[in-house]
């Protein structure tokens, strides 16, 4: 290949980078368009600030060496094309893509309403999704990364990418540094304050104490408070308002008026007020932000899963060299104690690998020559090579950490509910306080009183609390999830689940070890048993079925190693037809070698799957094929059932083998011999009688069906097709995490519910309360702090669950 590199290859998707086409964005949308067009590809996303390329297609309609060989050609072309004068910063209007950023500098609800309405007017733009409780902003459209982030700079906000593991890692760092500086701010504003507050409480009438005063609250307010005043601001200069908004009026209204009373002589000062604003405002924050990081703990832990340099050996030397700097088809050295930098496979030498932060599997795993690594992993005692077959984005960290990223920027209905309040929220609480001040003073009081209630107004309101509500429950949620080995691609699987009133399981390799064995092997009078074999274990080559990977596994121990097909077809849920030399091999189930028109009848196996195979139109074999449950499958389906949840297993395999494992595990209703098109429908029909379905399955012919569900769970030693579908992966395949889940989710919702409660009941109680001088400006900023912090610290309780 001369134009692209091989970053990762799947039978039905392969991710390329272009070198030369890094940075330009507008030949990578045309090289997108241009490939979309073939018939045989179903999908292309490109990444363009690093020249990625994921290709998702059809291997039976192209062979994987074509579509290599026409993403080249047609990279080539473009690469080699003279380079025009760019005439948009827009991508053509075929080309549409997803982009996440980092946010900075939004300190309120408000903020992220205003730049998602921003960004949503925007004609480029399909959808737009900012997230204040994770910072994050998610649009779809053809706006390019560039001009995304000049639009937010414009508003006022600084936009970082976080496409790599090493982009997320320096966004972690900066918003360590970040809650260092609010720490720093908010323990000096408060040792200032302090004296002010008990000097203003002793009420004193010398001016000496008043100058004191003063000298002690300027550097709170225009120093530590500074970032209020030109946020205020930058966003009055763009016609719309904040939660900075509000604390620069209180503060300044309080401050401004107490330098004016200080120059006229008089007593009604109210330095105290605005320094506790100010102090009061940036110790909640510094908490706020501080429990929100807490929230986001498992994405740091899962980030510093990656070691940052990684042992390449070039021409047998050792070279120690960035983990970004790795390409594909790298040999690398991993020696005793070291985590393993990507994705590959060990070329020499044996060791134990600790797995368990990446799957969930506390005992160590045995690897030698051969075996795949997981980037992340701890080695054991031993060092080893390896030649890396995924890096960057394609790693499985990466995509882990990619997945717990999209769960916790997802918005929920409730939420969303909530920016509607927010959007609004800043400009109505201003025309409160306004009306506020002018009704005190028409009603005779003094100006000073009239502004006191005002200020507490403005100080009092939070949309900050609504804005937290829910994605912090999410972000705590997520992250225990993904400690249990639980990985959740949406927020909205996480509140869906909560109210799940049914599971559908499949049985292969969902409730069994997906590990079936061959324990019957017969052959038809007339055939030679290791010609058979060796015929049936040839067409099973291609196959990607457990049950076919078996009698692979059977023919190889019997010393047969089958050669690959000269054809191969699929009839998912059904069977297989494959030519082998002269020799057509049908294998499958009795009725899959009925429409092929081989007439047998099949003998009871006792619990046993059949699997027969026809050779030249005659039936040749039977195979009896078993597979013990998971050692957890049987308590998991009891804890389902404590928690109301119906349980129903479906499956393609014969009645017999599905009602022999349903009764060992205790799975009370079984549908046996559907082909994935009947377990969509039985999927369908639960639904259409009002139930809230949830859908286990690992295989390719369960994908159907975790996309038809309320909520799909794949077992992640499943297929790519399956994990694809659903948007709930249980990593080690542990169906006793799926319990967990549901609970999980309940108490989040429960969570979320008490939050909007307490954020909402606090506005609606405060409000009118400081409107009606029943608080004084002081005791409104601390109140308003204090809200924002009571809900994360009830999110985090989620973390604390086992």
């Amino acid at each position: 290949m001369d134009a692209i590199q091989v970053v990762h290859q799947l039978r039905r998707r392969v991710r390329v980078v272009v070198p030369a086409l890094k940075g330009e964005a507008e030949r990578l949308c045309l090289l997108e368009i241009l490939l979309r067009k073939h018939a045989a590809i179903k999908d292309v996303r490109v990444v363009p600030c690093l020249a990625s390329l994921a290709v998702r297609f059809d291997p039976k309609a192209i062979p994987v060496d074509n579509l290599l060989r026409l993403v080249d050609t047609v990279a080539g072309n473009l690469a080699r094309a003279p380079k025009q004068a760019p005439t948009s910063t827009h991508c053509d209007e075929g080309a549409v893509g997803e982009i996440s950023v980092a946010v900075e500098g939004m300190t309120c609800a408000s903020c992220a309403a205003l730049i998602q309405m921003s960004l949503s007017r925007d004609p480029a733009i399909r959808s737009a999704s900012v997230n204040y409780g994770t910072a994050t902003a998610t649009v779809v459209g053809r706006l390019d990364r560039p001009a995304l982030e000049a639009r937010i700079r414009a508003l006022g906000y600084e936009a970082r990418p976080m496409d790599t593991l090493s982009q997320r890692k320096m966004i972690v760092e900066r918003e360590r540094r970040h809650v260092k500086e609010a720490r720093r701010r908010a323990i000096g504003a408060c040792l200032l304050s302090l004296p002010v507050m008990v000097i203003g409480m002793a009420m004193p009438r010398s001016r000496f104490w008043h100058v004191v005063e003063f000298a002690l609250t300027t550097p709170v307010v225009l120093g530590a408070g500074r970032q209020f005043f030109t946020r205020a601001a930058k966003l009055a200069r763009n016609r719309t308002a904040n939660m900075d908004t509000l604390i620069a009026l209180g503060a300044g209204s309080a401050y401004g008026h107490s330098v004016s009373s200080l120059l006229a002589g008089r007593h009604h000062l109210y330095f105290e007020a605005a320094a506790g604003i100010v102090s009061f405002v940036l110790l909640g924050r510094w908490l706020e932000e501080r429990a929100k990081g807490k929230a986001g703990d498992a994405i740091r832990r899962l980030l510093d899963l990656q070691p940052p340099t990684a042992t390449l050996i070039r021409d047998e030397i050792e070279v120690v060299v960035p983990v970004d700097d790795l390409m594909v088809g790298d040999i690398l050295l991993v020696r005793p104690g070291e985590r393993v930098p990507v994705d590959g496979s060990v070329t020499g030498g044996r060791t134990t690998l600790d797995e368990s932060m990446v799957t969930g599997e506390s005992m160590p795993v045995v690897k030698g020559p051969g075996d795949p690594v997981t980037g992340g992993c701890i080695n054991g005692a031993g060092s080893f090579r390896m030649r890396a077959s995924a890096v960057g984005q394609d790693t499985v960290l990466a995509g882990i950490v990619r997945m717990v990223d999209h769960a916790q920027a997802t918005k929920l209905p409730v939420q969303r509910m909530a920016d509607r309040v927010s959007a609004v929220f800043v400009p109505g609480v201003v025309v409160v306080a306004g009306v506020t001040f002018a009704t005190w003073i028409a009603g005779g009081a003094r100006f000073s009183t009239a502004l006191g209630n005002a200020v507490s107004v403005l100080l009092i309101a939070c949309p900050c609390a609504l804005g937290l509500a829910t994605p912090t429950a999410i972000m705590a949620a997520t992250g225990q999830a993904a400690r249990r080995g639980i990985y959740i691609r949406n927020g909205e699987a996480l509140e869906t689940a909560s109210g799940l009133t049914v599971l559908v399981f499949d049985k292969t390799g969902t409730v069994t070890e997906g590990r079936p064995v061959v324990s019957h092997f017969a052959v038809r009078p007339g055939f030679d048993a290791s010609e058979v074999l060796a015929l049936v274990a040839a067409a099973e080559t291609g196959s990607e079925h457990h049950l076919g990977r078996s009698v692979v596994d059977y023919a190889r121990l019997r010393g047969i190693e089958p050669r690959p097909a000269d054809d191969f077809n699929a009839e998912i849920g059904k069977g297989i037809r494959a030519r082998i030399g002269r020799h057509v091999v049908l294998v499958g189930s009795a009725s899959y070698l009925a429409e092929e028109g081989v007439a047998v009848q099949v003998p009871s196996l006792d619990g046993q799957t059949p699997v027969l195979a026809a050779i030249d139109g005659t039936f040749a074999a039977l195979f009896g094929i078993s597979d013990r449950p998971r050692p957890t499958s049987a308590a998991a389906i009891a804890r389902l059932h404590d928690l109301g949840i119906r349980t129903i297993m479906v499956t393609g395999d014969v009645a017999t083998a599905a009602h022999h494992i349903a009764a060992e595990i205790g799975i009370p209703e079984v549908v046996s011999q559907a082909s994935p098109a009947r377990k969509q429908e039985i999927v369908a029909e639960l639904r259409a009688a009002g139930e809230s379905v949830g859908m286990i399955g690992d295989g390719i012919n369960d994908a159907p069906a975790l996309a038809a569900a309320d909520v799909g769970f794949a077992i992640g030693t499943g297929t790519d097709v399956a994990i694809e579908a659903a948007p709930v992966t249980l990593v080690n395949g542990d169906i006793a995490k799926v319990a967990e889940m549901i609970e999980l989710s309940r108490k989040t919702m429960r969570i979320i519910r008490q939050n909007l409660v307490w954020a909402m009941g606090y506005n609606t109680i405060a409000i009118p309360g400081a409107a009606l001088g029943e608080l004084s400006p002081m005791v409104a900023s601390s109140a308003m702090a204090l809200s924002s912090v009571s809900v994360v610290t009830n999110s985090l309780r989620l973390q604390k669950d086992k």
